[in-house]
């Protein structure tokens, strides 16, 4: 069983807390990526990024100094989005690293598929980005099929925790014997179920925390979970879609 994520834009560099385990398994790709930034001016990053003059000046600076294979921080620490603050991957016993460092795969658009103890170093880049890289107009077809070849396990089952923008890059190649379970945290706002992002964010970060302290290696683990006052919602949920819906409790 494989659990796929998001990466998040900030990221932070920590060689200090865990030593990086070794390095992405694409990077002769994402070497491809950097030399193709490294040749587009300062407005144009700005313009790809879609970002302030202050973050686009720092990741043009980070852009050329950047070390593809020393100095690195293993990516479960490097990102620091709500996702990853909610997993509080830096108190995770040893057991708990193990655990993702074989089942979790982080997916990205500078290095396609991360393992959580890769090093990695501070990147801005989403995969929706209209980067035109060897001519290939843009991230996703830059990547192809590599990534979901990449992710997809003897068992061929994966746990979806990743956004949409994401998540296509797997769901795109997807077989009739692959199983893809998507997870969904909601709430009812009338009768219409509604995920609100930053929630979402973070069950998805409690949701990996959770199968880590598990040990889970089944999806139906996952009907357990009972995290941020969310709960399973069998009569929403199907085959591919966990549906847990978030009890709010009023004023």
């Amino acid at each position: 069983m494989r659990i796929i994520i998001s990466p998040a834009k900030k990221m932070n560099h920590d060689s200090d807390t865990l030593a990086a385990m070794g390095l992405p398994v694409f990077l002769s790709e994402t070497e491809k990526i950097l030399n193709w930034l490294r040749g587009q001016s300062p407005e144009a990053l700005q313009k790809l990024w879609g970002c302030n003059d202050k973050i686009a000046a720092q990741n043009v600076e980070r852009i050329t100094a950047m070390e593809l294979k020393k100095n690195l921080t293993p990516a479960i620490l490097s990102y620091e989005g709500i996702q990853y603050q909610y997993m509080a991957p830096a108190v995770f016993e040893e057991k708990m690293l193990a655990y993702v460092q074989k089942h979790l795969r982080i997916l990205s658009g500078f290095y396609g598929v991360v393992k959580p103890m890769d090093g990695v170093t501070p990147y801005r880049l989403e995969m929706q980005a209209k980067a035109d890289i060897e001519g290939r107009g843009n991230l996703y077809t830059f990547w192809e099929k590599k990534i979901y070849d990449e992710v997809m396990g003897e068992d061929r089952v994966i746990i979806n925790l990743a956004s949409k923008e994401y998540s296509q890059c797997v769901e795109k190649y997807l077989q009739p014997q692959d199983t893809f379970i998507t997870c969904v945290f909601g709430e009812f706002s009338g009768k219409k179920v509604v995920q609100k992002g930053t929630y979402a964010k973070m069950a998805r970060g409690e949701m990996v925390r959770f199968l880590a302290e598990k040990g889970a290696d089944r999806p139906e683990a996952m009907k357990d979970f009972d995290r941020l006052n969310y709960r399973f919602h069998k009569e929403l949920s199907t085959a591919d879609e966990y549906v847990f819906i978030r009890e709010t409790i009023e004023e």
